[in-house]
């Protein structure tokens, strides 16, 4: 018992206990190859945070190794990504200049606080709350966000000093207005690494197979693109000295060594001012993390506990803030990579961790000459991914209202930005839930020939008695939707003068709240008034034990609970 326990704290602690040791070549391909992917895409997403490049490494470091002993996903790759950058620069950038020492301080602070909201939420167990957040709402946002991303680093890829904070439009118009002087060098890095990463991630991998080389290794591979085009362009900056000829910019200076001990500060005016962020990504930082561990745990029938990731990314996020790192949750395109690769448990996570760590020891400053026009092209490549208008597509096909969903939310996040974006949907998506709730599906139904099968009287053709009237609601009642119900009984008792019962058939039914009781007890009322007798069939025993424990049955009376439907019509002589 007390072994389960400390699974259930430390998740790692069952994988640990039965590890093979067939398992570690798989463990340590997926740690090389997804800190070879990390490395460009932690700098990357660090400067899209507004900050240097090293805390995206120190990111990479120590709350890797934390989610991995606390997270429940065994293949889960957490760090930076690119829509939590977005975001962090979105709260960030009213209150310090980015790169600054305020700035950075304030980044520790959002980490800590987005680490301290998941803890809450985890040892409360409200994983639920992702289910607020709809998919189309969800892929609304990551497509309208990756364009708003994309946008952001067109001042690295053309060398203009856009405006900082300027909106798409405002931006275009700057561009257009000042193309003249954008600059030439940086422009043409740009357009290089852009083809380069395109090319590789399209052609390379069936290039590899044609020349013989299994699928696995040619993906594989192709993955460790971004760092090719890293090292070219570093190696052709630093010789031809770009920065220093032709005012390229590149990353400078990174300091050597391992993430240093960082106490967030803790300025209560600044967690106040930024706990409204910092609960937003957390919300879509947990919901993009969990959507990614369900789908990669499904492929090896394994599974994950919403509740133990919501801890899993707490302690990771509080690790950042003490370890001089952004915030952080998994990535996908990093965790489909560690995945592929061979990962089988988060050992993977920790080889990457430790690669990382040696990468800020010893090979900082082969990263001087980098320009930030590649980190921008990579974050461009990564992101354009995640621009998903064929989701729309579908569901204007087949839900109307959660194609309006996926719109509005896309549209909020491109006019007024992420944060008023994620709050858009999650508004719409309540909104939505509350008013197909309100509407439930109600049919009247009838037997299906001499059978005991009950189905709908305008699908199918059934038998019916003039003096029964059977209806079937395919929802819980509650609050929202008792009236809708109501309005439907008497309605439709209205229009069959000669109906003497009224069978309400709760199959569907998995709970009825105050509200929908006490409205109950007056539809009673008033069918008993017009001479109707109101039955119910088939109701769930959770139900059945709640109405026992009202006087809800006496008022049902002279009506009766059947068993089934069928026990109904039997005994209502409706045969």
């Amino acid at each position: 018992m007390a072994e389960s326990k400390i699974e259930r704290i430390i998740p790692a602690v069952a994988w640990l206990r039965t590890y093979r040791i067939g398992e570690f070549p798989g463990d340590l391909t997926a740690g090389i190859i997804t800190a070879i992917l990390l490395v460009p895409q932690a700098m990357a997403y660090s400067i899209l945070a507004g900050l240097p490049p090293e805390v995206g490494l120190y990111a990479s470091i120590v709350p890797p190794i934390l989610y991995a002993f606390f997270g429940s996903s065994r293949a889960l790759a957490v760090g930076p990504v690119a829509v939590a950058s977005l975001m962090v620069a979105s709260a960030l950038g009213s209150l310090a200049l980015p790169g600054s020492a305020d700035y950075i301080v304030a980044a520790l602070v959002l980490s800590a606080l987005i680490g301290v909201f998941l803890l809450i939420m985890g040892i409360a167990k409200l994983g639920f709350l992702a289910n607020f957040l709809s998919h189309p709402v969800m892929s609304g946002f990551t497509s309208a966000a990756a364009i708003v991303i994309a946008f952001s680093q067109l001042k690295h890829l053309l060398g203009l000093d856009i405006p900082r904070g300027a909106r798409i439009d405002e931006a275009v118009l700057y561009i257009f207005q000042h193309i003249p002087e954008a600059n030439t060098t940086t422009v043409s890095i740009s357009v290089a690494s852009l083809l380069l990463l395109f090319g590789l991630r399209q052609y390379l991998g069936p290039l590899l197979i044609k020349l013989g080389l299994s699928e696995g290794i040619a993906n594989t591979l192709v993955k460790a693109g971004p760092m090719l085009v890293v090292v070219m362009m570093t190696v052709l900056s630093a010789n031809m000295l770009w920065n220093e000829t032709s005012g390229l910019a590149v990353v400078g200076s990174i300091p050597a060594g391992l993430p240093p001990l960082t106490v967030p500060s803790f300025d209560i005016a600044l967690w106040r001012e930024l706990a409204v962020s910092a609960a937003l990504i957390a919300l879509v930082s947990f919901v993009e993390s969990v959507a990614i561990a369900r789908v990669l745990a499904s492929k090896r029938r394994q599974k994950i506990d919403v509740n133990q990731e919501l801890v899993g990314l707490g302690v990771a996020n509080i690790g950042a803030a003490f370890s001089g790192g952004s915030p952080v949750c998994g990535g996908f395109s990093r965790s489909v990579v560690n995945f592929a690769a061979g990962a089988n448990t988060q050992l993977a996570a920790i080889i990457t961790a430790f690669l990382i760590a040696l990468s800020v020891l010893f090979f900082t400053p082969l990263f001087y000459y980098l320009p930030q026009s590649v980190l921008a092209a990579i974050i461009i490549i990564a992101v354009l991914g995640l621009v998903d208008f064929k989701a729309l597509k579908v569901n204007w096909r087949y839900s109307k209202s959660d194609a309006a969903a996926w719109v509005v939310t896309f549209i909020v996040v491109m006019a007024e930005g992420i944060e008023l974006g994620i709050v858009a949907g999650v508004v719409i998506s309540l909104i939505l839930f509350l008013w197909r709730s309100s509407k439930p599906h109600i049919a009247i139904v009838g037997r299906v020939g001499n059978t005991e099968h009950f189905r709908n009287i305008k699908r199918h053709s059934v038998r019916t008695c003039p003096h029964l009237l059977a209806i079937r609601v395919d929802e819980s009642l509650f609050f929202a939707n008792t009236r809708y119900f109501e309005n439907y009984v008497l309605s439709a008792v209205v229009d069959q003068p000669d109906v003497k019962h009224v069978v309400f058939i709760c199959s569907a039914i998995n709970a009825i709240d105050g509200s929908a009781l006490e409205s109950l007890e007056q539809l009673i009322s008033d069918l008993e008034s017009a001479g109707v007798t109101f039955h119910l069939a088939e109701v769930k025993g959770p139900v059945m034990d709640r109405l026992e424990r009202t006087d809800f049955l006496d008022h049902l009376k002279p009506g009766k609970v059947f068993l089934s439907t069928h026990d109904a019509f039997k005994e209502l002589e409706c045969a």
